[in-house]
């Protein structure tokens, strides 16, 4: 069953609740850390919890803290948490409606209280899903992010594979973003746009250096990433959605290697993509195409490039965004045609 993470942001917690959210993490970190090196973690209870400290805290805090320093334990190679913040279970967090609001509760230091949370149009829809009792509410996780406190809710739900056969192709690359093509369609993701937004913010950054502002340049930096994982939403979105649109039950995308290659000059609008987030944008794509009932496979790019219909490949077939076949004579956008034979996979499928 898919999962998703809704993020909640509380809205405008109190001071009082902030510092008792603050408190409550602190305790929990120090206690994750304390039951890392104890003896006994494996047979843990909620009671070990007293070994520990004599100060009153949720149990249902305690115990989702104990499965999961159970489930990190074996993979944690620090020695300590850095901040473990607090979980609970699907029992321990209920979500309401009231009125035009939601309201979310769980289990603090003090009595439990419905919060109100800030939600836009697409998590309330999920959230009337929970409420309905068509989605499965998982594990929650209250934590902090530039200085606003969130809930982060796992769903789980069921999909209808779409029985379609066609299959539609995910072609990336440094002049167009994405190509997508399915049957006799496309669709093309041009990077012109984006290119110039990354080569203004490496501007900035420029200029934030020679003058030592090292603050505003990590600030820059993230601003820019922000951005980026917007654009990326944006156009997976789009590509699911025309997938869905022309009843596709396959997305084959290429197994990433050597993408930043491609570019032959300096010049070229593709040389501010060289970072762009590829990877982000194809675990994107693989998600809501997964929520939407397509299968994705992934395929070795090798040739997709240099390869003509009639199935001859070289090299020289590929100038810059133009395909001319060297035997046959026939012409297309390179990158449409890298999307088509990535929809047919002539180069195999990737392990």
């Amino acid at each position: 069953m898919p999962t998703i993470t809704l993020r909640l942001e509380l809205h405008n917690p109190t001071k009082v609740k902030q510092d008792m959210y603050e408190r409550m993490t602190e305790v929990n970190t120090a206690f994750a850390n304390w039951l890392l090196n104890h003896p006994e973690l494996n047979q843990a209870t909620s009671k070990i919890f007293k070994e520990f400290s004599p100060q009153r805290f949720p149990s249902a805090v305690v115990n989702q803290t104990i499965r999961e320093v159970k489930a990190q334990k074996k993979k944690q190679k620090a020695k300590k948490f850095r901040t473990f913040w607090c979980c609970f279970n699907n029992q321990n967090v209920k979500v309401e409606k009231k009125g035009v609001f939601y309201t979310v509760s769980f289990p603090t230091l003090e009595k439990r209280i419905g919060v109100p949370v800030v939600t836009r149009s697409y998590q309330e829809a999920w959230l009337n899903r929970l409420l309905n009792g068509t989605v499965k509410q998982g594990a929650a996780k209250l934590y902090k992010k530039r200085k606003k406190w969130y809930l982060a809710i796992a769903i789980t739900f069921d999909v209808k594979p779409q029985h379609e056969t066609k299959v539609m192709g995910v072609d990336l690359g440094l002049r167009y973003i994405a190509v997508a093509s399915v049957g006799t369609k496309s669709w093309f993701f041009k990077g012109n746009q984006c290119a110039f937004v990354r080569r203004r913010y490496a501007a900035l950054r420029r200029r934030l250096g020679q003058a030592k502002k090292l603050q505003m340049i990590r600030k820059i930096g993230r601003k820019e990433s922000r951005w980026m994982k917007d654009q990326n939403h944006k156009i997976s979105r789009q590509i699911v959605r025309f997938a869905v649109a022309n009843g596709v039950g396959v997305i084959r995308m290429e197994a990433l290697t050597g993408i930043r290659k491609r570019a032959t000059s300096a010049k070229e609008a593709g040389r501010s993509l060289h970072a762009w987030a590829f990877h982000q944008l194809q675990t994107m794509i693989a998600y809501k195409a997964e929520m939407a009932g397509i299968r994705v496979e992934w395929v070795n790019p090798t040739y997709t490039s240099q390869t003509c219909k009639c199935g001859h490949r070289e090299k020289a077939n590929r100038n810059g965004i133009r395909f001319r076949c060297q035997r046959c004579g026939y012409t297309l956008h390179a990158d449409l045609n890298g999307a088509i034979n990535i929809a047919k996979a002539i180069s195999g499928f990737a392990v």
